[in-house]
């Protein structure tokens, strides 16, 4: 089909012609109306004032801001009544329904126009009132009442920041429980990293595990074991997984426990005839301590008398996994008497009886990085070092009954020095704080002469600022452990102390002292119980208990049950056991010679010896004659053997 040109000019014309404009438009309001349904669709479009409407929406919400500090101001002093406040909302919202509504009736020519000509975010109703109650939390404030809310907060976040700063606020020492592991010393302590469970070891060789979930106030331990026969604990650790524990008793092997006693492994012991004590396979005199690396789960560390301290291996039993050899000034060997990681595990230090301490590091066994020759005492046992949680200071309890702190970077001086902290054990140790601030160890004492104390020391300032009286004996061991905030305590009359906050510790000790004590069930105590149900069939009857008199005459015959006592033994004797006189003449008269204890050194005296008491109370013989029985006469001594007694040597005469 053939296209038709047109002349662009020619539409344009058409388009512009007036009438032809107007009929069409109203041709097109004629059908949009019939469309929608409704008429003046071609009405003037309404005209809107914006600044009017940005004004209007200003006005409201400085409004509303002004309403909240009024508000915000009458709290703080002190007014409860809210009635001003509900006027002002009162008349302001009619304030604002007052021009909102002139300005829509100025714009609009009916009631529906003025209501479709709102523009913006809707006039808010007057609910300012709810809103602050809303915001109030708590009753509200009494009349007369002029502090204020904020101040009190301030006041209360001063107080915290006080707390804060003072260490010796943040001691848990509040309440305690004590858990009784024996009567002999408890000179090991261990808590798993979770704080769930609690080791204890003595001098009475026993191993106790006590778990603080599973506790009631009964306090009573749930498993006791002696891993290392007759042989004093020396030291408990739980890993840093808390899987397996290390115990370090007095015999030079050191064993690894599962968290519920049973034998991981045990170290190999060493030969004691090879004098270069790195070319044996472990330790071969007794252990003095020993702990587990702070980064390795399976790597730990123990020192003996032998002179060395190793490293070992938890996969590998058959021999150690490196050696650390303290020697002295002129190169001799020495003993170290504690050992220790630092915190990132790449030191490792050790105290001796030289009085010196030693730091090597862990991957460097020849020469000591670190080394003060005169620590401590030269022979006393330096019985415990540890590090600060940031890593910077060594803390060294020394059997001088002194602490001191040291800066490993300059370790020819003490930083700080505590005397007069009175020391009996070779294994009282010290700790720090979790917040690092404070230094914390125990002291001892002799019976009956005061009590063992728990002392706090400012690391900073080295000031004794706290001190806990445990008990009236020595206090051993310390642990203060950073999670639960609870420090657990040794002493030396074989108590295990555990001193909690309520509020600022968490879980362990807490969780047992809640739990009333399990009744003692009354059916464990009979030995049998008698239903007696007399209306019952007799297919549910008891039987009759029958008489016992044969069942006791059966016993009567029977040696064993009735203990009859062995008869002596006639004849040579049989059974393990000799007899009373022996069947042979021999054996009778070795009797009568072991018996016979007469001294025949004088035999006058000896017939004489019981002459008195016979004539006083004659018995077998002497009443029979006391009528024909002649009267004894006994030779008297003569003159002339006293003279002859006084005779020199030479003129007596020879025999």
């Amino acid at each position: 089909m053939p296209h038709r040109k047109v002349n662009p000019v020619t539409v344009l014309l058409e388009n512009m012609d007036p009438n032809k404009v107007d009929k069409d438009r109203m041709s097109g309001d004629g059908d949009m109306a019939s469309v929608m349904g409704f008429s003046g669709f071609g009405k003037k479009a309404r005209t809107f004032d914006l600044d009017a409407i940005f004004e209007q929406t200003r006005r409201t919400a400085v409004e509303r801001s002004q309403r909240v500090l009024e508000e915000r101001h009458r709290e703080n002093e002190g007014e409860t009544s809210h009635s001003v406040s509900t006027q002002k909302d009162n008349a302001a919202a009619t304030f604002r329904k007052q021009e909102s509504g002139s300005s829509s009736d100025s714009d609009s020519d009916s009631d529906s126009d003025s209501d479709s000509g709102l523009i913006g975010p809707p006039v808010p109703l007057p609910t300012g009132q709810d809103e602050d109650e809303e915001e109030l939390v708590g009753p509200p404030l009494p009349p007369g009442y002029t502090g204020s809310m904020a101040h009190s907060d301030d006041e209360d976040d001063e107080g915290g920041d006080e707390d804060e700063d003072n260490p010796v606020k943040k001691i848990p020492d509040t309440h305690e429980i004590t858990l009784q592991h024996g009567t002999k010393t408890v000179s090991a302590l261990g808590l798993d990293p979770s704080g769930a469970r609690l080791v204890t070891g003595g001098y009475d060789y026993d191993v106790r595990f006590w778990d603080f979930a599973g506790m009631d106030q009964a306090l009573q331990a749930f498993r006791s074991l002696q891993p290392c026969e007759c042989h004093q604990i020396k030291s408990l650790q739980y890993s840093i997984t808390g899987d397996v524990i290390l115990v370090v008793s007095g015999n030079a092997q050191a064993k690894v426990l599962d968290r519920d006693g049973f034998n991981v492994m045990e170290c190999v012991k060493g030969d004691q005839y090879i004098v270069d004590m790195a070319n044996t396979k472990g330790h071969t005199a007794m252990l003095n301590g020993g702990c587990w690396h702070p980064k390795m789960k399976e790597e730990f560390m123990t020192c003996s008398n032998d002179g060395t301290v190793r490293t070992w291996d938890l996969n590998s039993e058959k021999k150690h996994k490196s050696v650390f050899k303290p020697r002295s000034l002129q190169g001799k060997k020495v003993t170290p008497t504690c050992c220790t990681y630092s915190r990132d595990g790449k030191l490792v230090a050790a105290g001796c009886q030289d009085g010196t301490i030693q730091i090597w590091d862990r991957n460097l066994s020849v020469h000591t990085k670190f080394h003060c020759r005169q620590a401590h005492t030269p022979g006393s046992d330096t019985s415990c070092l540890t590090f600060s949680y940031d890593g910077t200071t060594l803390a060294s309890r020394g059997g001088d009954d002194t602490l001191k702190t040291w800066d490993i970077r300059n370790f020819k001086k003490p930083l700080n020095t505590a005397t007069g902290l009175t020391s009996y054990f070779p294994m009282t140790d010290c700790c720090f704080s979790p917040d690092d601030k404070l230094l914390v160890t125990g002291t001892s004492v002799k019976k009956n002469e005061g009590n063992g104390k728990l002392v706090f020391f400012d690391r900073a300032s080295f000031q004794r600022v706290y001190e806990i009286e445990v008990t009236n004996a020595g206090v051993v061991r310390c642990l203060w452990h950073p999670k639960l905030n609870q420090i657990m305590v040794g002493t030396g009359n074989g108590l295990a102390k555990v001193y909690y906050d309520p509020v600022k510790s968490h879980r362990g000790a807490k969780l047992c002292v809640v739990k009333s004590k399990r009744k003692e069930r009354q059916a464990e105590t009979l030995t049998q119980d008698y239903i007696i149900t007399p209306h019952a069939l007799p297919m549910f009857r008891e039987a009759r208990q029958r008489s016992t008199r044969k069942q006791l005459e059966k016993d009567r015959l029977d040696p064993m049950k009735s203990h009859k006592p062995e008869p002596p033994v006639s004849g040579p004797g049989r059974g393990g056991r000799v007899a009373a006189h022996g069947g042979t003449l021999s054996s009778f008269i070795v009797k009568n010679i072991a018996l016979d204890k007469t001294d025949d050194s004088n035999p006058r005296e000896a017939i004489l010896r019981h002459a008195k008491e016979a004539s006083e109370n004659p018995y077998w013989v002497a009443p029979a004659y006391t009528e024909t029985q002649p009267e004894p006469v006994f030779a008297e001594e003569e003159e002339e053997e006293e003279e002859a007694d006084k005779e020199p040597q030479w003129k007596k005469r020879k025999i």
